[in-house]
């Protein structure tokens, strides 16, 4: 069994490198419990403070977990598990709803603008000591970022969203501070946290986006940070809405030294409008801020590129952290990124509306077999599930591979993701229809609503 994995080591440095190391081989399983400090330090014949320390530094690393009378455990995801992973094999045959991508059909072509890109970049190149921001590009993040009432003093380009909120993450928070996520949320986010050494709370969320009851009681509780997502939240598709906005605006307003991100996910490809969370006429609600907006989703996944704006300390933190690694994002991918966010053929109206149609479609057909989904914006559709196990493999049964939603969930109720992106207007009705069958027949079994 992985729990009888003989714990070896002198120094704290030494047990929590075999731990680890157990864990990476598959010796020590998610969910495998551990020693206590006192049986391991008198195992290993070691002071307990070495014991402690070793298992202060797995937890630093997302390793393990330390939960009260469960005791200390291996992480049910431990971060270094590559959250591919975690994806099943769709068999042949059977429609994938469930990679969270864009419509391919709607990404534009990128072969004019990267040639547009490098020939710039022959004509005046960007050498060592150069600027870190191309000025095409920040004029449009500029006047896209105070079009929508965000400051943009301060603005930053990082090799997309995810490295924008690590970076952003490292440059504020120490291991060990809280942090106050949405849940459900972004799985990505969930497995980078305990990976930089920081704890999380889960904060609900319905379609006007993150409960300002939920939220005030992580800022009660002592979150060193808040992140919530400004449009089409993964997966479940919420957009923060005018009043919402006001409410979050108000809590942390009282808390100006808590760091709020926002990710406005669905920047350029959602309907809703932005609502921003870090300002109200244009003047920022709390000292630490940062709002990130990334192309990926309008452009295609390889175009690794987001651009934040934040208040001026923040900013400066990431961006010098970011000089003494990769120095910068490529000049060339940042041309082409303004080239093409500059584009009238780069459709976003259109964009949106392809993924409304297919959203609205959706909802509107499971909802006359009776099964409640939520999908405000961007392209996916949550649906509650008692049992996502059971739904997902009949489904796949009929034809169809939707998400679970456990890698989204921290203590949030079941449900299942669907990404829409790809779906043709005419498959939606049967979808629907087996999605209804599959629930009506688990409900029989008390499994499903």
């Amino acid at each position: 069994m992985p729990e009888q994995h003989q714990i070896r080591g002198r120094r704290a440095s030494e047990i929590a490198a075999d731990i680890e190391q157990a864990v990476t081989s598959g010796r020590l399983g998610p969910g495998s419990a551990l020693p206590s400090l006192r049986r391991l330090a008198t195992d290993l014949g070691v002071n307990p403070n070495t014991a402690a320390a070793a298992y202060r530094l797995l937890r630093d690393r997302g390793v393990i977990e330390t939960d009260g009378r469960r005791g200390t455990r291996v992480l049910a995801r431990p971060a270094h598990t590559p959250r591919d992973h975690l994806r099943f094999e769709v068999p042949d045959g059977v429609r994938d709803l469930t990679d969270g991508n864009p419509a391919r059909e709607l990404l534009p072509p990128l072969a004019d603008a990267l040639a547009f890109a490098a020939d710039e970049q022959l004509r005046t190149p960007i050498l060592y000591g150069g600027p870190a921001l191309d000025p095409g590009l920040l004029a449009v993040a500029r006047r896209e970022f105070t079009a929508d009432g965000v400051p943009a003093e301060s603005v930053a380009v990082t090799s997309g969203a995810l490295d924008a909120i690590e970076r952003v993450l490292q440059a504020r928070l120490r291991p060990g501070d809280l942090v106050a996520v949405e849940d459900p949320g972004w799985g990505s986010l969930h497995d980078l946290l305990p990976a930089l050494g920081l704890r999380m709370t889960g904060i609900g969320v319905d379609d006007d986006g993150p409960l300002p009851a939920d939220v005030a009681a992580a800022l009660a509780a002592g979150a060193a940070a808040v992140v919530v997502t400004s449009r089409a939240q993964n997966p479940t598709g919420a957009s923060i809405g005018a009043a919402r906005a006001a409410e979050l605006r108000a809590l942390l307003a009282a808390h100006p030294d808590v760091l709020l991100v926002e990710d406005d996910f669905g920047h350029a490809i959602a309907d809703s409008p932005y609502r921003a969370v870090c300002a109200a006429d244009g003047r920022p609600v709390t000292d630490r801020w940062t709002v990130i907006r990334s192309v990926t989703k309008l452009l295609g996944p390889d175009m690794r590129l987001a651009v934040l704006s934040g208040d001026a300390d923040t900013v400066d933190r990431l961006r010098g952290r970011q000089r003494l690694g990769t120095g910068w994002v490529s000049h060339v991918l940042q041309r082409a990124a303004a080239r093409l966010l500059t584009d009238p053929s780069v459709d976003r109206a259109r964009v949106a509306a392809h993924y409304s149609e297919r959203r609205g479609a959706l909802i509107g057909a499971l909802a006359a077999q009776g099964v409640p989904a939520r999908g405000r914006s961007g392209f996916n559709v949550w649906i509650p599930a008692r049992s996502e196990t059971s739904a997902v493999v009949a489904l796949l049964q009929r034809g169809w591979a939707v998400a679970p939603g456990t890698p989204f969930r921290l203590k949030s109720a079941p449900g299942l993701r669907v990404t829409v992106s790809g779906l043709a207007l005419p498959e939606i009705p049967a979808l629907a229809a087996d999605v209804a069958a599959v629930f009506r027949v688990d409900s029989g079994r008390g499994r499903l609503s």
